[in-house]
């Protein structure tokens, strides 16, 4: 039996930051949801939130004792994608290595994004 692909990945050190953000919560949540907004002068932003309540139409990744929720609406953009965590000397956060991507503006606040060709996804 073939086991389905996720719509995106994650690694190691998203992981332990999804894991932190959620021990540290001042509430239950299961989860962080990944969306797309729009927003600055590329168009796009990848937005990240706590999920108390999951939303039954949203894909879920369950990947390294963590789960994301995917908006339905940003599927066919992060198709493909990995998400990680990175910290430089000026900034951390959440990043995506997207395959999507055809664009990013110049301060990095957002991204162009193509929605996946769904005959290409396997």
């Amino acid at each position: 039996m073939l086991k389905a692909r996720s719509v995106m990945s994650v690694t190691d050190a998203a992981a332990a930051r999804i894991r932190e953000i959620i021990e540290n919560a001042d509430r239950p949540v299961a989860g962080i949801r990944v969306g797309l907004k729009t927003s600055g002068c590329a168009g796009m932003a990848y937005q990240v939130d706590l999920v108390e309540t999951p939303d039954p139409r949203d894909d879920v990744v369950e990947e390294k004792g963590v789960k994301v929720f995917i908006d339905p609406a940003a599927v066919l953009y992060v198709i493909g994608s990995t998400m990680d965590f990175r910290t430089s000397k000026l900034s951390s956060g959440f990043v995506f290595d997207n395959p999507n991507q055809t664009s990013a503006c110049g301060c990095g606040e957002s991204v162009a994004l193509a929605p996946a060709n769904p005959a290409n996804v396997g």
